[in-house]
């Protein structure tokens, strides 16, 4: 009896050892019936689209569709698409039924930035991508005296510790918290960089430039200004100032129209 059950014993663990080799010998030899591909669909504007994947996947080589599994090199391609900045997440693999699967996660943009030399969008990770397609997606705006770096073009978070002294990542920190406060982020339009590299907010309400200069207790300068918009602003006029300054600790400065 102990004889038989070895033997069972040993012909099962033969055949789960055994039958996915041979398995994944059938599926290499099969050739590749077509692609599927995923992408997550962002709320109001897609970085890339299925097709323009799969043009990248095939262009400069036979047709995917096809050619042996066996002659796909799965790594090639998924190593092809991760230096699309566009991407956050990137999986390639087989399917039992001779297909490729290629699982993409887009990154999401949290602002738009125009700096010299070109128009982006940074992300929720800080990650700065170009903008390649038309359309523009609802996101807050930053301009003015910006400088992106290489390392940040070769996809390098401005949070990095890479990334020695940016102004992006300041406005970065400064959009997070604009974006998860109901009251900032409906008043809030833009972020504007002066040529001393200090930090000014136009609100989407009134005539005025808010003056945060540098981020140092940018949480602070903006519950300050909260005050100053629920109490006074309403008293005075939305239009009485053209500039709001909080650069100064604890205070607002304000300089009226003339």
């Amino acid at each position: 009896m102990r004889i038989l059950k070895r033997i069972l014993v040993f012909l099962a663990s033969s055949y789960l050892v055994v039958a996915p080799v041979y398995l994944t010998y059938l599926i290499r030899n099969e050739r590749c019936r077509g692609v599927n591909i995923y992408v997550n669909e962002l709320p109001d504007f897609n970085l890339i689209t299925e097709r323009e994947i799969y043009g990248i996947i095939n262009s400069g080589n036979p047709s995917i569709t096809g050619t042996k599994l066996k002659d796909l090199r799965i790594c090639d391609i998924e190593d092809r698409l991760k230096k699309l900045q566009e991407l956050r997440v990137v999986e390639v693999y087989f399917t039992v039924d001779g297909n490729i699967s290629i699982y993409v996660l887009q990154r999401n943009p949290i602002l738009r930035v125009f700096a010299a030399g070109g128009d982006y969008f940074l992300d929720d990770e800080g990650v700065l991508i170009r903008k390649k397609r038309p359309g523009t997606p609802r996101l807050h705006v930053a301009g003015g005296n910006i400088t992106v770096s290489q390392k940040m073009l070769n996809g390098i978070s401005v949070l990095d510790t890479a990334i020695k002294k940016s102004v992006l990542k300041d406005i970065y920190h400064i959009i997070k918290y604009i974006r998860n406060d109901r009251f900032w982020s409906a008043q809030i339009d833009q972020i504007w960089v002066d040529g001393e590299s200090e930090i000014n907010l136009i609100p989407r309400t009134g005539n005025h430039i808010i003056h945060l200069g540098s981020a140092e207790d940018f949480v602070g300068k903006l519950e300050n200004l909260e005050a100053f918009y629920t109490k006074i602003l309403p008293l005075a006029g939305w239009d009485a100032y053209k500039r709001i300054n909080l650069e100064f600790k604890g205070q607002i400065v304000c300089n009226k129209y003339q």
